[in-house]
């Protein structure tokens, strides 16, 4: 069996009397895609919030790499491996595209940055990041203010931005949100592609069930906070209880 690289125990946050996300217990392997689905409000955002140090928790801990990690701030859990792309864009709109992935290489590579440096004094830099824009298909737009991009295409670089950081855990939160048909299937691809590397695990959130059925190793589904059920696909999919009480009528017409 594979090695363990995230794992939750007991993880709980209140606020005021409203339990968000309820003693939730759940581990993560290499090589698997796990779909975290639910109705709306149902805990699965601020369960990512609280595995990558967002939120504190009341009670419950955060494992990476069998760490208890739960009092690391969000810098060092992504330095240790967590990395998250946001249902909405946090990038830098002023900088270009290319700008944008560089000062994730240069993060990760710990060259520094500096206001004054040019593309041309960090060579290495420059064709890691430009590699990254290939991948996503934003080559053309590496000059392009981030700024004057499409909502689309600022997706895209967001999801750039997290293979350049190159993490043991991939953290997606509804990736193709307000992407047209023709600009999703490019990301899609590309989680597709993280998937052959059997040492990283990937999660998503994510509510279109024709992207689950293609993406997904494992469902766990999230309902007031807390874990209702937890399995392939497949069986999740066939619970009555998951169709009728958490996923609506979606998966059942589907």
């Amino acid at each position: 069996m594979s090695q363990i690289l995230l794992e939750t125990t007991d993880l709980t946050v209140r606020f005021g009397g409203h339990v968000a996300v309820d003693h939730v217990t759940c581990a993560f392997r290499a090589g698997e895609l796990t779909a975290i689905v639910g109705p709306n409000g149902a805990g699965k955002t601020t369960y990512f919030n609280l595995i990558l140090g967002q939120i504190r928790p009341t009670a419950g801990r955060v494992r990476l790499l069998g760490e208890d990690v739960s009092r690391l701030s969000v810098a060092k859990r992504c330095a240790m491996g967590l990395g998250r792309a946001f249902q909405l864009t946090n990038l830098f709109p002023e900088l270009t595209v290319l700008e944008n992935v560089r000062l994730v290489m240069q993060s990760r590579m710990g060259k520094g940055f500096s206001l004054f440096s040019t593309a041309d004094s960090h060579h290495e830099i420059t064709a890691a990041a430009m590699a990254v824009l290939e991948r996503v298909r934003l080559d053309p737009l590496r000059a392009q203010k981030v700024s004057e991009l499409s909502h689309g295409n600022q997706r895209k670089l967001e999801v750039a931005m997290l293979i350049a950081l190159d993490p043991l855990v991939y953290m997606f939160d509804e990736p193709t949100a307000g992407m047209s048909v023709d600009e999703a299937p490019v990301v899609l691809d590309l989680i597709a592609e993280l998937k052959h590397d059997t040492d990283r695990t990937i999660l998503l959130v994510e509510h279109k069930m024709d992207v689950i059925r293609t993406l997904a190793d494992r469902i766990i589904v999230l309902h007031n906070g807390a874990l209702v059920a937890d399995g392939p696909p497949a069986e999740v999919m066939a619970s009555d209880v998951v169709q009728e009480a958490y996923m609506g009528k979606e998966i059942a017409d589907a």
